[in-house]
């Protein structure tokens, strides 16, 4: 029987070595230092059209709400759900929970009464993380944008 020598033996061995392995995780972490960015901007469009969705929401809730109070909702918590029993002024379980809590998709919602009707602001909670953009919209139901960390208002650019 022949014997193979030990260093050959070795050599046979299936597996990778460390310079092969960390050839690997360097090509993966070039990878990932392009793809991340993306991600983040793809995450950030995602809390928007989400929050763009929500204020939607409440404008159709308000308007159920005025229909069937005859006024607008003060807060945000009295279009939500009741902590017991049935829906109410108090608790018209128009909004889910989530959104009822004033904070949603990364961004903080407010509900504000004005003599004309109401206002809504979505501003994101840590800007340029949860969200590029602050929304504003009042009874009018159009929807306005603000590109920065500065609150939207009646006079920032329209959502096309």
């Amino acid at each position: 029987m022949r014997r193979v020598p030990q260093e050959r033996r070795r050599s046979s061995r299936a597996g990778f070595s460390l310079v092969e392995l960390l050839i690997v995780i360097a090509i993966i972490l070039i990878i990932l230092t392009f793809a991340l960015p993306r991600f983040n901007v793809a995450q950030e469009n995602a809390h928007e059209v989400a929050v763009i969705q929500a204020i939607r929401t409440l404008h159709s809730a308000q308007t159920q709400y005025m229909s069937q109070f005859g006024t607008y909702a003060t807060s945000l918590a009295q279009l939500g759900p009741p902590a017991s029993g049935g829906p109410g002024p108090q608790a018209a379980d128009l909004i889910p929970t989530s959104l009822a809590g004033g904070e949603k998709d990364g961004y903080v919602f407010t509900l504000t009464v004005t003599p004309s009707g109401y206002t809504i602001n979505a501003n994101p909670k840590v800007y340029n993380s949860t969200g590029r953009r602050t929304f504003f919209s009042d009874q009018n139901m159009t929807i306005r944008q603000n590109w920065g960390q500065e609150p939207a208002t009646a006079t920032s650019p329209e959502l096309k």
